[in-house]
């Protein structure tokens, strides 16, 4: 009971708790949201994707799929980790703030928590569990 209040942690936990994290918030990325924009690309395309940035629909959408599925997938194995959550956390603020109107307790909350998981992964990093970790980065 004493240690369920401790404020305490030891490296190995917060490296289990950023592994657990990566996995989580990748996996869920690249499933939900990067695989299926993956499979229906022409038919996103057909209903009109977004172009917040002026460079077209399909390159937005081409860029949105390498964040959403590519990029969470070296999240999710601890490669380039903090570079990979960069196009991520540009993605869901694009999401957030201009698809969803900054609407957190409305349709925007799934990008405004994806938006802060992998702001946390950018600032804390992928933990001891990662390919990182074994190539030295």
């Amino acid at each position: 009971m004493k240690k369920l209040f401790s404020t305490k942690y030891s490296a190995t936990s917060f490296d289990v708790a950023m592994l657990l994290l990566r996995a989580v918030a990748g996996s869920t990325m690249a499933i939900s949201h990067g695989l299926k924009k993956l499979q229906n690309f022409n038919s996103i395309l057909a209903k009109g994707f977004a172009d917040p940035f002026g460079l077209g629909q399909t390159v937005s959408l081409s860029l949105t799929i390498f964040a959403e599925f590519f990029c969470a997938i070296f999240i999710i194995l601890g490669i380039f980790t903090r570079l990979s959550s960069i196009p991520l956390i540009i993605c869901m603020s694009v999401a957030f703030f201009s698809a969803h109107g900054a609407r957190l307790y409305a349709d925007g909350e799934s990008a405004g928590l994806f938006l802060m998981l992998f702001s946390v992964i950018l600032l804390v990093g992928p933990g001891r569990f990662s390919v990182d970790r074994l190539i030295g980065k």
